[in-house]
């Protein structure tokens, strides 16, 4: 999977209430059982102090996907080399349309720069890597279903059970619709792919219009994704080649090596070094 996916089991029982936690124990491992524990987490999710509207619009006809359970099962492209995986992800052709957007978006990324520290370089790669500036964001999943899928599959059910009610508090607070919710077959929203309990905590309405859009809006997306850096420590004006703080930094947006040193060695490419 992409990324922001490494957080443990343990960890994520941790984070969760009570009633959460012992909601995720009573994962499957097949179709069977999911309408009862679909019903299950909506009483927990209420409990939580998520509104009837949006539990009842976002989980509206969501069932159970076998899709997502076999690419959840499939991933095989971070099993490359970094120079396998940094010459398929990375050409000319990409530098270029990065080169482009930082020339038409320069002011957007000036004020991003002096609002969160992180290099234009750093964001617009990883804009690139992720979706390809938005041209490979085609919607094609369900998000409410494939995270209710995953939170009720028993590999990381105590993760994805909080992905789940993230998502629903994205629509309690008005900055997404439930149809809107469309995106990467682990939950990842907009053109940095978010999950949704990151763009909770990172997500920043940089436009000024009263909503965090990770799909539409091209100031939000720059501001939350250098937000996300920012908010797990990046150092202003300092460098990012492994061994570096910021190296590090670049490891919690992406837990796979290849991805991590692949983000550091295109923005440094953009950057003329």
């Amino acid at each position: 999977m992409r990324h922001r996916l490494a957080v443990s089991l343990a960890l994520s029982l941790a984070m969760l209430s009570p009633s959460i936690a012992a909601h995720a124990a009573s994962c499957g491992n097949g179709a069977g059982g999911f309408g009862p524990w679909l019903a299950s987490f909506k009483k927990s999710a209420a409990a939580q102090g998520l509104s009837p509207s949006a539990i009842d619009t976002g989980l509206a006809g969501v069932t159970y996907d076998p899709r997502i359970i076999r690419l959840d099962r499939n991933q095989k492209s971070f099993k490359l080399s970094f120079e396998q995986f940094y010459a398929r992800r990375v050409g000319s052709a990409l530098i270029g349309r990065a080169r482009a957007r930082m020339r038409t978006h320069a002011a957007t990324f000036d004020r991003m720069e002096r609002s969160f520290g992180v290099p234009r370089e750093i964001v617009v790669s990883i804009w690139g890597l992720e979706t390809n500036f938005g041209a490979d964001t085609s919607g094609k999943f369900s998000i409410f279903r494939s995270l209710a899928t995953l939170a009720y599959d028993c590999r990381r059910s105590a993760f994805f059970t909080g992905q789940l009610l993230d998502a629903l508090r994205i629509i309690d607070n008005a900055h997404m619709r439930p149809e809107e919710l469309r995106g990467g077959w682990a939950g990842e929203i907009g053109q940095t792919q978010f999950l949704p309990t990151p763009y909770v905590k990172y997500a920043v309405d940089f436009d000024g219009d009263g909503k965090k859009d990770l799909i539409h809006s091209v100031p939000d997306i720059l501001a939350s994704t250098a937000n996300f850096l920012k908010g797990h420590g990046w150092q202003a004006g300092q460098p990012w080649h492994p061994g570096s703080a910021n190296y590090e930094v670049l490891r919690d947006w992406n837990r796979a090596q290849v991805y991590q040193r692949t983000i550091s060695v295109m923005a440094g490419k953009l950057a003329g070094r």
